[in-house]
């Protein structure tokens, strides 16, 4: 099967891309790497009346640190955060979640803004970015917003992004010294989409925990304090105290019905708290 026809249009510069967006009418999709629309576009999942390139737009493919938050342009690649061409505030955390992202080929093309606008409960970055805290900055020719990856993803495929708005960057927070970070993803085979996402990222010396349980039928389940993981309090031998029961509770009360399904869930929960651990 091949795509239906559309309209086709490559801007010089975001400015131009979002003044196309806002006077456009009919349905319009966004390509940068094209990982994910390409096969939805061959499937006939979508048929837009334009799609607008922004694989060339330079503003979109910086990453600079500002202050306590590393920005990473929307068209940054994996295989740019996986091979290190781009600052590291994560103590190579993020290094690690690109690296085992699909494909090298996949890796090569798809972008981490591309991820996070498809919005697919199983992509590494929308589990992976939540548990660091991250931020996403939208701009629109309105004007410019800025929100918690957890308040962007609304569903699963489904996303905050409005129309004639456009992601333009990822702001990460410089991960503290003291801080531990997991994340551990369970896939029938290397390369294929999860089936169970867990990170962590625990910092013993200020008693906090941050926790996701990913690619569940819905956006995942974030929990800014994960305390309750561990009798409620967060210590240094916190994963010693870990109780699997109160994430088997959290996962019932958010609506997953399968025993089968959260005995996965929390076993991946506990694999990445034992790496933060390690």
């Amino acid at each position: 099967m091949k795509a239906a026809a559309f309209a086709y249009e490559r801007p010089s510069d975001l400015n131009a891309a979002l003044a196309l967006l806002a006077r456009a009418g009919g349905t319009t999709k966004i390509i940068a790497g094209g990982q994910s629309l390409g096969p939805m576009l061959n499937l006939r999942l979508v048929e837009p009346d334009l799609i607008v390139d922004i694989s060339g737009l330079s503003e979109l493919k910086r990453a600079e640190r500002h202050g306590d938050e590393l920005v990473i342009g929307a068209c940054v690649t994996h295989g740019d955060i996986e091979d290190g061409r781009i600052p590291d505030v994560t103590r190579g955390a993020m290094q690690r979640v690109a690296s085992a992202i699909a494909y090298r080929a996949v890796r090569n093309r798809g972008t981490i803004g591309g991820s996070l606008s498809h919005a697919d409960p199983a992509a590494d970055w929308v589990s992976a970015l939540s548990a660091l805290g991250a931020r996403i900055t939208l701009r629109s020719a309105a004007g410019v917003r800025h929100l918690a990856i957890e308040k962007f993803i609304t569903g699963a495929l489904e996303s905050a992004l409005q129309p004639g708005e456009i992601v333009e960057a990822v702001r990460v927070p410089v991960m503290t010294p003291s801080a531990r970070w997991g994340y551990v993803k369970a896939c029938r085979k290397n390369g294929e989409f999860a089936h169970a996402i867990a990170a962590v990222l625990i910092d013993p010396e200020r008693a906090t925990a941050r926790a996701v349980i990913g690619a569940l039928e819905a956006p995942p389940l974030v929990l800014g304090d994960a305390a309750a993981f561990f009798g409620g309090r967060v210590t240094g031998d916190f994963k010693q105290h870990f109780d699997a029961r109160v994430a088997d509770a959290m996962l019932m009360k958010a609506g997953v019905a399968n025993a089968v399904d959260r005995h996965i869930h929390v076993a991946v929960l506990g694999r990445a708290i034992n790496e933060a651990a390690a």
